[in-house]
């Protein structure tokens, strides 16, 4: 069981499923410009949702955190990340596997990237969450972006510790509760080739649109590849068997790419 379920057991005694949320997601960062722009470091632990009363994962399950957790949060919805800090997964996993609450279970913070369907810029609505902030509720650092070199460099210092990527956001962009490209994700990406073995295609009235690339490298690993399609290949894939480029992070212990985006035929 890896961390994030540990981290499950340790909050979450008992799910149940709520409507599912309609989030702001992230795109992928593609040498836009994004002066003007601010920056942070992407965590990488469980998105969680405060509708108000419940904490929510993004499937729609209702967390079922402590009482001490969640007792001083806002009575309006915010939205951010269960997360303790750098390269402490063994450290989360031993306190979410304990079913008692000890002390360093509050080493666990909820830091706060949004605050859905607030009015006014980014900054402006995170502005709304600070009377809330202590000892759970933390709130993203924003860190304003000079040009594309400062975001470059940014993203390097957190690559070096062993971190995810980065995230780049509009300040100026009203919430949007969908995926958004005034909101991106900031990775160093590789690139590759694979051949096309078939398609995912969509249900109902999407039945004839691809919505993923069933792909396979010289290594003989199988994945998929469902970001990065335009519309028009949606409609008109690379035909079966053809190579086609993708860019990704990393390879997982199996060899798949992580985070595969297709780039052309």
């Amino acid at each position: 069981m890896n961390y994030r379920a540990y981290m499950f057991v340790f909050f979450l005694p008992l799910l149940l499923q709520a409507e599912k949320p309609n989030l702001l997601l992230l795109k992928v960062y593609k040498d836009q410009n994004i002066t003007g722009w601010v920056m942070s470091e992407k965590l990488d632990g469980i998105r969680a949702y405060w509708d108000g009363t419940y904490l929510i994962i993004r499937g729609g399950k209702k967390i079922y955190a402590p009482q001490w957790f969640t007792k001083n949060y806002p009575p309006f919805e915010i939205d951010g990340e269960l997360w303790s800090k750098r390269g402490d997964v063994e450290n989360i996993s031993s306190i979410v596997r304990d079913k008692n609450l000890s002390e360093h279970g509050r080493e666990i913070k909820h830091y706060i990237f949004e605050v859905p369907n607030a009015q006014g810029g980014l900054i402006k609505r995170l502005e709304k969450v600070k009377p809330y902030e202590g000892k759970t509720i933390k709130i993203t650092k924003k860190i304003p972006i000079k040009d594309k070199m400062h975001l470059k460099h940014f993203l390097e210092e957190i690559e070096a510790k062993g971190r995810e990527g980065s995230v780049a956001r509009d300040p100026k962009s009203p919430y949007i509760n969908k995926r958004t490209s005034k909101a991106l994700k900031v990775r160093t990406f590789l690139y590759a080739e694979c051949k096309v073995l078939g398609y995912t295609k969509g249900k109902g009235k999407y039945i004839d649109v691809t919505r993923a690339i069933k792909c396979q490298l010289d290594n003989g690993a199988q994945f998929k590849i469902g970001t990065g399609l335009s519309d028009k290949e949606k409609h008109t894939p690379p035909k079966v068997g053809e190579t086609v480029t993708f860019s990704y992070h990393t390879l997982t212990k199996y060899g798949k790419p992580r985070f595969p985006v297709f780039l052309r035929g």
